[in-house]
This record gives C-alpha cells, sequence and structure tokens, in this order.
C-alpha cells in the first residue's frame, strides 16, 4: 500500500506547528513568563528553545522523514534493531497515553464556548465560577458526552487520511487561530489599564530570575514544541524529500512562541483592567475555567455582546489549540497500528478511538462517579498526567538526545539536515554539540525538577 506525504511544505509546516500549539501555549506559558520576570523568562525561553528545543526536533524530523515509517519502525530502521528501537515504542506509548486524558480537556473547551455563546457567565458571582466548573467536571454524564463530540471530530479528520483529513484540517485551522489570537489580543490591548499588563509580561525584571526559573523555561520549552511524543516524528515522515528540515523546525517554534505570547497578551490586560493580580490566579484549569470566565464579563461588561463575542473566540481558540494537538496524537497511535499490523487506515483509526473512548471516559468520569478510585491518593486522570508529563516526556527526550548525539548515523544525520548536500549546514557541530551535552543535561534536570528529585538532592 503505498504511504501518503504532505501535499505540499506549507501544509507540512502547519501541521507541525498544529501539532506544537497546544493548551499549555495559552494556559501555562503566559502565567509563567508573568511570575518569573517577563521578558526575562521569554528570553531564557528563546535560549532553551535555541539550544534544547530546535536539536530534539530537528532530530524527529529527520528520523521520521528518512525512514518515511511510523515513530516505532522509524527508530527500529535507524538503530538497526538495536535497543534503541525501544524509544520509538515510547513515543508511541507516550502519545497514546498523553491523548488518553488530554481528549478531557479538550471537550471541556468545547463546554465552555458553549457556555459563552450562551450567555450563562451573565449576572455570575465571582466566588460562583469555581462551583460551575467543579459541578461540571463532577457531573455524571454531561463532559462524557462532550468528550465523545471532540473524539468523534478527531476521528473524522484522522480517516480521512494525511493529505485530505490532517494537512486540510491543518491548513484551515492554524490560520483561523492565529487570526483569532491576533483579534483577540488587539481587543485586549485596547482596554483601559492594558499597559500594566503588557507591563507585566514583557518587561524585565532580572531579581525574579533563579534556578527554578530557568528549570521552568526549559520545562516549558520541552513539553510546549510537543517533543518526544512521537507527533513530530510521525508528520516528518510524510514531509517530501526536499522538505528543509532545519528551516521547517525552527518556523515551528516562532509560530509556537507567537501563539504563546499573543495568549499572553488577550490574559494579563484583560485582568489589570478588572485589578486582578496574575500572581495569585495559578495555572492550567484554574486559571482557564474558573478565573478567566470571570475575568471577560467584569471587564467587557457583564452580559454584554462584547464580552460573549470575546469569552466565545476565547474557547474557541482554546478548542482549535487542543484539537490540532490532538490530532497529531491520534495519528501518532493510528500509524503504528496501520503499518505494525497491516491493517486498513480506517480500520486502525477506529481500534485507536475505541481505545480513547474508554480510556478518556474513565479519565473524564475520575472527577465525579469515580472520584473515588485512586491510586497513590490521585484520580485517574491525575495520574495519567503525572506519569506522561514527569516521567515519560523527560525520559523519552533524553534518550532521543542521546541517540541522535552519540548512536545515529553522522553522514546520515548530516546528509539528512542538508538534503543530500542541496543545503548548507554551518551549525552542524553546535547541533551535535547540543545534542550530546547540553539537551540531556538539561533535560535530565528538568526530570529531577519535576519527580521533586531536585529539591531532595539539595536538602
Amino acid at each position: 500500500m503505498e504511504r501518503e506525504n504532505f501535499g505540499s511544505k506549507i501544509g507540512a509546516v502547519l501541521a507541525a506547528a498544529g501539532s506544537a500549539v497546544g493548551l499549555g501555549n495559552i494556559w501555562r506559558f503566559p502565567i509563567e513568563t508573568g511570575q518569573n520576570g517577563g521578558a526575562a523568562f521569554i528570553i531564557i525561553y528563546v535560549l532553551c528553545i535555541l539550544m534544547l528545543g530546535l536539536p530534539i526536533m530537528i532530530s524527529e524530523f529527520l528520523i521520521g522523514r528518512y525512514t518515511h515509517a511510523n515513530t516505532a519502525a522509524a527508530f527500529r530502521i535507524v538503530s538497526n534493531g538495536s535497543p534503541w528501537k525501544w524509544v520509538g515504542r515510547m513515543g508511541v506509548f507516550t502519545g497514546w497515553f498523553i491523548l488518553c486524558y488530554y481528549v478531557v480537556v479538550g471537550a471541556w473547551t468545547m463546554h465552555y464556548a458553549f457556555l459563552s455563546v450562551t450567555n450563562t457567565f451573565a449576572d455570575v458571582p465571582a466566588k460562583e465560577y469555581g462551583d460551575i466548573f467543579n459541578n461540571f467536571v463532577a457531573h455524571p454524564w454531561l463532559p462524557t458526552v462532550w468528550l465523545w463530540v471532540f473524539i468523534g471530530v478527531i476521528h473524522y479528520v484522522i480517516t480521512r487520511g494525511v493529505q485530505s483529513g490532517i494537512e486540510k484540517s491543518a491548513k484551515l485551522m492554524m490560520p483561523t487561530l492565529f487570526f483569532v489570537a491576533v483579534f483577540l489580543a488587539v481587543c485586549s490591548i485596547c482596554l483601559p489599564g492594558a499597559s500594566q499588563g503588557l507591563a507585566f509580561l514583557l518587561k524585565p525584571d532580572w531579581s525574579k530570575v533563579d534556578s527554578t526559573t530557568v528549570l521552568d523555561a526549559m520545562g516549558q520549552a520541552f513539553y510546549s514544541l510537543s517533543l518526544a511524543m512521537g507527533c513530530l516524528c510521525t508528520y516528518a515522515s510524510y514531509f517530501g524529500r526536499t522538505t528543509p528540515l532545519a528551516k521547517s523546525a525552527v518556523n515551528v517554534a516562532v509560530i509556537d512562541t507567537l501563539i504563546a505570547i499573543m495568549a499572553g497578551f488577550i490574559i494579563f490586560p484583560s485582568m489589570f483592567n478588572i485589578g486582578m493580580d496574575p500572581n495569585e490566579v495559578g495555572v492550567g484549569a484554574g486559571l482557564t475555567f474558573v478565573s478567566l470566565p470571570n475575568v471577560f464579563q467584569q471587564a467587557l461588561g457583564d452580559g454584554s455582546f462584547l464580552a460573549v463575542v470575546f469569552s466565545t473566540l476565547f474557547y474557541f481558540l482554546l478548542f482549535v489549540a487542543a484539537l490540532t494537538s490532538a490530532i497529531s496524537l491520534h495519528e501518532v497511535a493510528t500509524a503504528y497500528v496501520t503499518e505494525e499490523f497491516g491493517m486498513a487506515r480506517k480500520k486502525g483509526a477506529a481500534l485507536v478511538t475505541a481505545t480513547i473512548l474508554v480510556l478518556g471516559t474513565l479519565c473524564s468520569l475520575s472527577f465525579g462517579p469515580l472520584s473515588g478510585v485512586t491510586l497513590f491518593g490521585r484520580n485517574l486522570f491525575s495520574v495519567f498526567d503525572d506519569l506522561s508529563g514527569r516521567i515519560l516526556l523527560p525520559l523519552g527526550g533524553m534518550l532521543i538526545s542521546i541517540f541522535a548525539g552519540w548512536v545515529l548515523d553522522r553522514k546520515l544525520y548530516r546528509d539528512e539536515l542538508s538534503n543530500g548536500g542541496v543545503l548548507k549546514t554551518p551549525y552542524f557541530k553546535l547541533l551535535v554539540f547540543s545534542l550530546r551535552y547540553i539537551a540531556p543535561l538539561a533535560i535530565g534536570l528538568v526530570f529531577l525538577e519535576q519527580t521533586g528529585l531536585f529539591a531532595f538532592l539539595l536538602r
């Protein structure tokens, strides 16, 4: 069976960017930036992208395009069947594992877009937004319905194939995401007090920078680019032979960072407009589904048309970001199943979707009917989140950097990077140096920090 490729270079870049741009760009990066020195954090983050993110991304791109195979097969081929092949299999498992709980949050974005467009947040007291969210996630069936709808959209795109499904959706959704983000940022910047919000985000404050700041920047750079999930390697396997790998990686990193910074332009001016301290709202779900609905209502007029439009577009933005990432995660598993077991694409996608429906539903219900089912005091959703984010991702990234820097054939690496000698690669030695020394050490520190071992060792 002939294997599909992306039909254009722009389609390849937008698909890879869609994989990288996710919920973390919008609900984690802005607050991390504001609380860790503003522009000082951004500068450190960009350096981490250059020295940590791009080398691993380029390596995943290179391995995927060279083999034109799913992530597990790709590492099996370039490792000549050595134990390093397990790095690829680990990537497939990690991506599959992440998708099981990621779809839950994607479903939440759909529900909140619905609440926004129906003006449900009008006249809601500030103290009740937390109750709205908690009651929703604990509901016995409503989150599951949204979950199945979200997974259904993913399944439809995947079954359409690489060009007609993934690439076509990326060409539609990524420009939409960008323009919606720009529109919301412009609206937010026009609010009274916006200058204070922008200063909070962009003014360098080196007094807030310490070792923890650097670790946070490294962790954000690593997770934001979707490294070690199998997504980049799988998508690169659909790249054409003339696709410039390094340039494509830089384009993805730039798009990913711009969206993250624009999320700050959306959030902080609105917060400062109503006198809310961003240092007190936290990150993640607490910021996105509790604090921000209240912020948008107060800043734009409680129940006003502008508040409805702004809030609806914001959660639509989140939905698109979640969807593009979820599609890439699904494709990792689908490519593996179809190619390793000789299944037709629709049958393989159906098998993957079925597993996500079951495990995703269990994760969703872990906030409600299954809240009593815990492991080490954590519900099922948190177990999936912690195991993937704190262990599987950093461990996988470290192994990829070591393999690419020390094991992968140097001539193969240079030939692929230069497209057979057509492109110049003056950065090659620096790239290899980073893969060998900087990236493994940096990821190791992130791993120690994420697992709590760093603080334990410093006692």
